[in-house]
Formats: C-alpha cells, sequence, structure tokens
C-alpha cells in the first residue's frame, strides 16, 4: 500500500521541476546551456533541481 505522504512529495516535485525547466527557457543563457539543464533537471529530477537553483542560469 502506497503512502499518500510520498505521492504528494512526487507531485511537489514535479511541481518544482516544470516551474525550473519554465525559468530555464526564459533564462538569458545559450541554447546549449538551456539544453543541457533541462536534460539534467529531467533526468535527476531533485538533484538537477538542486543543482540548477544553485549554480543554474539565471535572470530573463
Amino acid at each position: 500500500m502506497l503512502d499518500t505522504g510520498t505521492g504528494l512529495i512526487g507531485l511537489l516535485i514535479l511541481i518544482a521541476d516544470i516551474y525550473a525547466i519554465i525559468k530555464i527557457v526564459q533564462s538569458a543563457s545559450s541554447t546549449l546551456s538551456k539544453a543541457i539543464w533541462i536534460v539534467i533537471v529531467l533526468f535527476f529530477p531533485v538533484i538537477g533541481l538542486v543543482a540548477w537553483f544553485l549554480i543554474g542560469p539565471k535572470g530573463t
């Protein structure tokens, strides 16, 4: 039986990853940099999100 908290955490991670991808696309970084960050966030949802937040592309 699945715990309801596990599903909620997964949903929050999904929402945060979608937010990160939107912000990555809107950033002023190069297309290659954006593509690399999106791949990192997609393949490593939690680690990629934390890495993007700490060292990812900034600005619009």
